[in-house]
């Protein structure tokens, strides 16, 4: 099953260029390793209002199934990603954020600081991960035996009481 990704990274430095994106490419990696694909893929300021934008753009277009947000999940005041997420999703999916704050208290006490959240809007589930490159690929690998099924569910996918 390919699975189509956005990935949008939201860093002040990294939208004007003061510093590179790290983990966006990064995350991009894994995704082509596990053979899915990305489809969209920007850098944003840590400004709800654009990033809530992008978000219902994106899951609205229907062109991907999942949005990976990478950056402004912690407790700086500009760190504002979840609360444009929890804005534009339908439902949350809190178990996926339960689950890579376990997993990641494993590694590191700072673990307790994100604040990330899940969910879907329309058919697309939305997932918050770290800003750094080390984190958001662990928060990812931590998810990836659950895409695909999740996508299935997501989709109606005839195939998705058959993959349980």
């Amino acid at each position: 099953m390919t699975i189509r990704f956005g990935i949008l990274t939201l860093s002040d430095r990294s939208a004007s260029g003061e510093r590179a994106d790290a983990s966006g490419p990064a995350l991009a990696e894994l995704i082509h390793a596990q053979g899915w694909s990305i489809v969209k893929q920007q850098i944003l300021p840590d400004d709800e209002t654009a990033i809530r934008a992008a978000l219902i753009e994106w899951a609205d277009s229907r062109a991907v199934d999942v949005i990976l947000t990478t950056g402004g999940t912690g407790f700086a005041l500009r760190d504002v990603t979840p609360e444009a997420t929890r804005a534009v999703i339908q439902r949350e999916a809190p178990g996926l954020a339960e689950t890579m704050r376990a997993e990641s208290l494993k590694k590191t006490p700072h673990a307790m600081l994100s604040r990330a959240v899940a969910g879907i809007r329309g058919r697309t589930l939305i997932i918050n991960l770290p800003g750094s490159p080390k984190g958001a690929l662990e928060n990812l690998q931590t998810l990836l035996p659950v895409l695909p099924h999740a996508v299935q569910l997501l989709t109606d996918d005839p195939n998705s009481e058959t993959s349980h």
